[in-house]
């Protein structure tokens, strides 16, 4: 596409287009052919849709494993996506304990922080990274009990220091779900697998027992992923 037509359709200033593909092809994401002087998409559009495809199945790709958390712990396993500031809901498999926790609905979202998926998945992140999404949903916590910006912070670092989040009474009432993030070739958390029970369930002393199910799930996501 020219410089003019691009300003056309954008109904853009055609100084304040030219500064926008400038950056757009400094980045990577244009680029300018020079006999022509149009501009065309770049590389790194393609490694940006390479790395983004797993997110179209990683349902498939993690649900036998979520399948095999919920029949060892006997509760229900949870697969969450970071989008945004948010946490969605991609899956949920109920094990064959006769007390299932109410459920967080297939699809569902919620600030990154509020489940042990989004709580995990924030932790994840770098300091300032955390600093900003806490500051981004602050006016959305009051949904969730006593949770605030504090709290979140607070919690934040007792996953770090814990090396496992762990939430309880905030996604879904009387309910504590524990859970780890799963993270791409480029070291980003992408993902979360929990395992969520009943408050008088999931106990210090059960929690020590799935944590080592919980990393092998991890891993072998991580594996499939990496494939």
């Amino acid at each position: 596409m020219r410089l003019v037509d691009f300003a056309e359709q954008m109904a853009l200033e055609r100084s304040t287009a030219h500064r926008l593909l400038k950056a757009l092809t400094t980045e990577g994401m244009l680029v300018q052919h020079p006999r022509t002087r149009r501009y065309s998409l770049g590389p790194l559009l393609f490694e940006l849709g390479i790395s983004a495809t797993h997110q179209f199945n990683l349902k498939d790709i993690c649900q036998p494993v979520c399948n095999m958390l919920a029949d060892q712990t006997g509760d229900t396993s949870f697969l969450f996506l970071r989008s945004g500031y948010d946490a969605v809901c991609l899956s949920r498999t109920q094990g064959n304990y006769p007390i299932q926790t109410p459920s967080v609905p297939v699809g569902s979202r919620q600030p990154l922080g509020v489940s042990a998926g989004g709580l995990a998945l924030l932790s994840a992140l770098p300091e300032t990274e955390i600093q900003q999404v806490v500051k981004a949903v602050e006016h959305r916590l009051g949904a969730y009990g006593a949770l605030d910006t504090d709290k979140l912070m607070d919690l934040c670092l007792a996953t770090r220091q814990a090396g496992y989040a762990s939430t309880g009474n905030h996604a879904v009432p009387g309910v504590r779900a524990i859970g780890l993030p799963i993270f791409n070739q480029a070291k980003q958390p992408i993902a979360a697998i929990t395992v969520a029970a009943t408050q008088s369930r999931m106990t210090e002393r059960r929690i020590v027992a799935i944590l080592p199910m919980l990393h092998t799930a991890v891993k072998e996501v991580t594996r499939l992923l990496h494939q």
